[in-house]
């Protein structure tokens, strides 16, 4: 069976009642196999002692962030280009996760800033950019919440999610448009990663975990999604039911 058999909401789900299973265990391991290094491998930072920690949640978050982002411009392509009947249902079920993501980031940034900095938030280009894609999901959630018809709610929300892809390379490249406080990329450079070997290597396994958290998540949206959409369309056809009965 090809991959685009599974457009068939029904296909889809036999396939995600046989993946997920997987996805749960691969993404325990792997924050479990994370956390283990954190705590018991990982060394402490000279200078930032053990507050270096929190960089293993705020990093895979801060990545995430920008690629949830991304699963949502793709499927949006997905819904205005191929009419993909479960391109919408992948960004809806994307947004809040990538809104939860981005805040996790903004608030370990802040908890992460103050003792390093001097100071809780600071409108440089990195943070005052990442808060715009934070209020982006927002106002994409309800977006789709204001509009009742989902057809026309996919839409106008595929519309907005590409026109506000321009901010991810903007986050990106931020620190290197513009120097702050907000130190430069340690992990995806050019000339290689500038973080030490014995960091680095827990820190991979922790974006990993995370990425398969995120996999299993949108999953499990989409599923929900999927059967809330079989729902209205139930109780429509009950409802036109009981008015053609009236009539």
């Amino acid at each position: 069976m090809a991959w685009i058999d599974y457009a068939n909401p029904t296909r889809f789900l036999g396939l995600l009642d046989r993946l997920l299973p997987w996805l749960v265990g691969a993404t325990v391991v792997l924050l479990g196999v994370g956390l283990y290094q954190v705590f018991l491998i990982a060394p402490d930072d000279y200078q930032q002692g053990q507050t270096v920690k929190i960089m293993y949640l705020h990093v895979p978050c801060a990545w995430l962030s920008m690629f949830c982002y991304m699963v949502m411009a793709a499927s949006s392509l997905g819904t205005l280009v191929w009419r993909h009947p479960l391109a919408d249902v992948s960004a809806k079920a994307a947004a809040p996760l990538g809104a939860v993501f981005t805040l996790i980031c903004l608030v370990t940034g802040s908890l992460w800033g103050k003792p390093m900095w001097g100071t809780w938030w600071v409108w440089d280009a990195r943070l005052t950019s990442v808060l715009v894609l934070f209020i982006m999901y927002l106002g994409l959630i309800a977006l789709w919440q204001t509009i009742e018809d989902p057809a026309k709610a996919a839409k106008a929300a595929a519309v907005m999610t590409l026109v506000g892809v321009v901010n991810i390379p903007i986050i990106k490249f931020s620190v290197e448009w513009w120097s702050t406080l907000h130190q430069p990329a340690a992990v995806f450079r050019m000339d290689g990663p500038t973080i030490d070997r014995s960091m680095l290597i827990p820190l991979m396994v922790m974006a990993v975990g995370f990425t398969f958290l995120f996999m299993t998540l949108h999953f499990l949206a989409m599923r929900n999604e999927i059967l809330r959409r079989r729902l209205r369309t139930l109780r429509m056809i009950e409802a036109q039911g009981l008015e053609r009965g009236a009539a």
